[in-house]
């Protein structure tokens, strides 16, 4: 069997796909929503079918670099950085209630940044701040989706 970087990525997908499409399924819908053509499942149900495919066909195609030996695809990957990044993502989903969301994607994304290799700070945050704010512009003030500030401001007093 041959297995390359790419291979190896599009089964992870792959697996990921049916799984996310498996989850799916289980999103409850309104009362009515039976009929509707677009509901609550749809673009979960259609990104996983789109991850699927593209997931296969990057499987069954053929590669150029191709190699017998398994662990050689996952020698050279910075698992340092990848260890940081996850990490990252862990205090992301903690501080999301207690620090609300704009407070902990700008510290999201400063770190992320950072661990990415950026170091000069003028960069980062006007990359990390202004991104978070017109993020946070669009989903609560056009989109009317209510993002809470956190409990820590809540507990300050700013509602």
């Amino acid at each position: 069997m041959t297995l390359s970087k790419e291979k190896a990525g599009a089964l992870c997908f792959l697996v990921l796909a049916i799984a996310y499409g498996m989850e799916a399924r289980q999103i409850p819908l309104f009362p009515g929503d039976e009929l509707e053509p677009f509901t609550a499942r749809t673009m979960p149900i259609a990104l996983s079918w789109l991850t699927g495919i593209v997931s296969f066909l990057l499987l069954v195609l053929p590669q150029r670099e191709e190699t017998d030996d398994i662990l050689s695809v996952f020698r050279g990957l910075n698992w340092g950085r990848t260890s940081i990044l996850i990490g990252l993502m862990v205090f992301y989903g903690f501080t999301l209630s207690p620090l609300g969301f704009l407070l902990s994607t700008v510290l999201f994304l400063i770190g992320g940044i950072y661990a990415l290799g950026e170091r000069r700070w003028s960069v980062i945050l006007l990359s990390s701040v202004p991104a978070t704010v017109g993020f946070w512009f669009i989903l609560d003030k056009l989109l009317g989706i209510y993002l809470a500030p956190g409990e820590i401001f809540t507990m300050l007093g700013a509602n």
